[in-house]
């Protein structure tokens, strides 16, 4: 039975699908820019006349994106540490959480476990120290710098915590009955009830390593061993494109790049380092609302 809206309802909906729709327009418009700007010719760009149409249609600032290794190595250093970082910190994540959802009772010392872990969302040593310790650990200009410190989330753990203690106990209870471990009650049992927040875990930690760029800066001495937003750091804040990110152009590219302006080079870096994860987002955004409001603090 179809059921007839009112006209308050009708209203509300125009209103509301009005207003989401330019906050849609608002957020797409950068990037349109962004992709007319690198498929513009230099003549235009340099004047600001590219808004959302190219002008002057060229392919040069992509051709010689193409011969530029620096910059794909530096994406694979970013995709290479997204894969690893996501799937080490959702391991780390998941192990630290299952024990910790557990009762006084059954895991001793679960309470002061918790709190070493809170205290470290409100505290820390400062950079310096951090500087220090990463020193003493051997993670300066080494990959690791990039996983390691992370790994573990603590707001990560305690949303994958409280979501845990939400699955019923006789589960688990009726598991442990047949002869389960803990380890099979975690894997055939809590991770497949807990896939939304391992979801919501798995998004936002691969945006956050595939959008990280300060650690490549400081803790990284070796151009060539930046993550691509280090990388595109490096490059927006050069003057001189011939200088970029600390590399030394062949003869070639400094040819090639008299013909490309410095904004289209740039728009199109940046439009290439955007749309790895622009492309997954759609796919794990859907989990975002059912992962946060399955795993949030339970009263």
């Amino acid at each position: 039975m179809k059921i007839k809206k009112s006209k308050g309802r009708i209203v509300f909906e125009v209103v509301n699908y009005s207003i989401l729709a330019f906050l849609a327009i608002l957020c797409i418009i950068p990037f349109l820019h962004l992709l007319a700007v690198s498929f513009s010719a230099d003549e235009f760009t340099s004047k600001g006349e590219v808004f959302l149409i190219p002008q002057g249609f060229t392919m040069q600032a992509y051709e010689y994106l193409a011969q530029k290794k620096e910059f794909f190595t530096a994406l694979g250093i970013s995709v290479m540490r997204t894969v690893l970082g996501t799937a080490i910190s959702l391991i780390v994540i998941v192990m630290t959480a299952y024990p910790l959802s557990k009762t006084d009772g059954r895991f001793k010392g679960r309470t002061g476990f918790t709190w070493f872990f809170l205290i470290t969302m409100f505290l820390g040593g400062g950079l310096f120290a951090t500087y220090f310790l990463y020193k003493q650990l051997g993670l300066l200009n080494n990959f690791l710098v990039y996983i390691l410190p992370g790994a573990c989330d603590v707001w990560f753990v305690l949303m994958m915590m409280n979501f845990f203690r939400g699955i019923p106990k006789e589960i688990e209870e009726a598991a442990l009955m047949d002869g389960a471990g803990q380890f099979t009650v975690l894997f055939k049992i809590y991770i497949p009830l807990a896939l939304p927040s391992i979801a919501t875990i798995v998004l936002f930690t691969a945006i956050g390593q595939w959008n990280s760029w300060f650690d490549g800066i400081m803790f990284m001495n070796d151009p060539s061993k930046y993550p691509l937003q280090s990388y595109l750091y490096t490059m927006i804040v050069s003057s001189d494109p011939t200088k970029q990110s600390g590399f030394t152009l062949t003869p070639e590219q400094l040819e090639a790049l008299k013909n490309i302006g410095g904004k289209n080079l740039q728009a199109a870096q940046i439009f290439l380092g955007i749309l790895p994860i622009a492309l997954v987002f759609p796919f794990l955004q859907r989990f975002f609302v059912k992962g946060i409001t399955v795993g949030s603090v339970k009263g």
